[in-house]
């Protein structure tokens, strides 16, 4: 194993990394307030059909009671997404932690957006008032084929009710040197993408492949656990081709994201507060960042042959892939996908599944382990990932939901036990050269450094 290597003059160095993992476990406050702070059945469909989802069990009062829910739950996505839900349990931090918190140890050091890693541990019910903790839970230094050296950066927010939590997730991002990220030519690789217009033939077959993917949905009809066999394949789920359309309608259910973008004089106080987020159009005007994902002259400016997606959009595809496979009565305990190549606007994804382990998890509760992907029209696996779920059985009953870790009943408690987690999986990890590629599997996590371990 290579050892990673970085002097004092480089961005990421021993003494940066002390500053780094110094942070490990400090609650700071989350920079915007919740999207929804009480969410209702609304708010449920409002997210759903964001991502194209059209179940009932979502925002249908008779049909969800009909469901082991008795009503209306949220979608997954919903449930402890991050800037959608959860106020701050933390709203002030003391002068030596704001100094500890200022700035990055790593600054100059490249970072990209990797992976995103989800838990759900409770049903998120209409009209429930959501608080959430967020905190830097892990650094992990790599050694990396891409940089030389690689710090993985582990965030995690957990989010929870008056009595209960309901959600974690994690971010993960990867830091790199970059200096040698330039050295090895890595800038502009993406225009060698072509975004092929389709045929009339080729969007009536897409169109039908989407009508047949809605009828896979299993619904209200229980998927037993018996009945499912390791190797057995589900899907496709036919997401696109991307639209613009798309990407607007995406905000209007889950909002606009970390950066709170904002409208008209409420943008010009946004600007005085962020003025690095922004820069002038054509005509001058200072507009944000974030207008790369729907104007193609700024993605092209940024690199990019084309407008894209947000990483998110495909998570919550994936998500939605399994909620169809699993049936209602089913529950989805964890998820994670990995980022690996841009999703354009043109490009068409068919999501697939198969089970890979069939299970009794924390000993009593019938479970699968799935692969999960998303591929575009070029053959390209832009998202893979794995997602572990809880099935009804004839033998041993009805779903019961995971334990929290640590068995935690709120926040602060599931937030620490998340740190002595990923403390215990970076001192039993090997380092290598991957980019978490298999966090998902928690039988493997361990060798990775992920979040999943059982």
């Amino acid at each position: 194993m290579a050892e990673p290597t970085g002097g004092a003059d480089s961005a990421i160095n021993e003494t940066s990394l002390a500053r780094l993992r110094a942070r490990i476990g400090i609650t700071q406050p989350h920079p915007q307030p919740p999207w929804y702070r009480e969410p209702g059945i609304d708010a449920f469909r409002h997210v759903a059909e964001a991502y194209g989802d059209d179940n009932p069990l979502w925002c249908d009062p008779e049909y969800a009671a009909s469901t082991c829910w008795g009503g209306p739950i949220a979608p997954p996505h919903l449930n402890g997404g991050d800037t959608m839900i959860g106020e701050n349990e933390v709203t002030s931090l003391d002068a030596d932690t704001k100094a500890l918190l200022k700035g990055d140890p790593l600054k100059g050091a490249h970072a990209y957006y990797a992976g995103s890693f989800r838990e759900w541990w409770a049903p998120l019910r209409p009209g429930t008032r959501v608080t959430r903790r967020n905190a830097l839970v892990g650094v992990h230094d790599k050694a990396s084929d891409f940089a030389d050296r690689a710090v993985h950066e582990w965030t995690a927010e957990v989010f929870g009710a008056a009595d209960h939590v309901l959600s974690a997730q994690y971010r993960l991002m990867i830091r790199t040197d970059r200096r040698r990220v330039e050295d090895k030519g890595e800038s502009g690789k993406n225009f060698d993408v072509e975004i092929e217009p389709y045929t009339d033939d080729e969007i009536a077959a897409i169109t039908a492949e989407v009508g047949a993917a809605a009828d896979l949905r299993r619904g209200r009809e229980p998927r037993w656990w018996e009945d499912v066999e390791e190797g057995d394949e589900f899907g496709p789920l036919v997401k696109g081709p991307l639209r613009i359309t798309d990407i607007i309608v995406w905000h209007t259910g889950v909002g606009m994201g970390l950066y709170g973008v904002k409208a008209l004089n409420l943008a010009h106080q946004q600007r005085a507060r962020i003025p690095g987020f922004f820069r002038p159009d054509d005509l001058n005007i200072p507009d944000v960042h974030q207008r790369v994902h729907w104007d193609p002259v700024w993605a092209a400016r940024a690199g990019s042959p084309a407008t894209y997606d947000y990483g998110r959009m495909r998570e919550t595809w994936l998500i939605h892939l399994c909620t169809d496979w699993m049936g209602d009565d089913a529950w989805l305990w964890k998820l994670d996908v990995e980022f690996r190549r841009f999703n354009y606007v043109g490009d068409t994804h068919w999501m697939r599944g198969r089970v890979t382990r069939k299970f009794l998890a924390e000993g009593d509760r019938p479970a699968v382990d799935l692969e999960i992907w998303g591929e575009n029209q070029r053959g390209e696996a832009t998202c893979p990932g794995h997602a572990t779920v809880l099935l009804p059985s004839r033998d041993h009953g009805a779903v019961r939901l995971p334990e929290p870790p640590g068995q935690a009943r709120n926040c602060a408690d599931a937030l620490a036990a998340l740190v002595d987690r990923f403390a215990d999986m970076d001192a039993d990890a090997d380092t290598d050269t991957n980019t978490d590629a298999n966090a998902g599997r928690a039988s493997e996590s361990a060798d990775v450094g992920g979040p999943r371990r059982e």
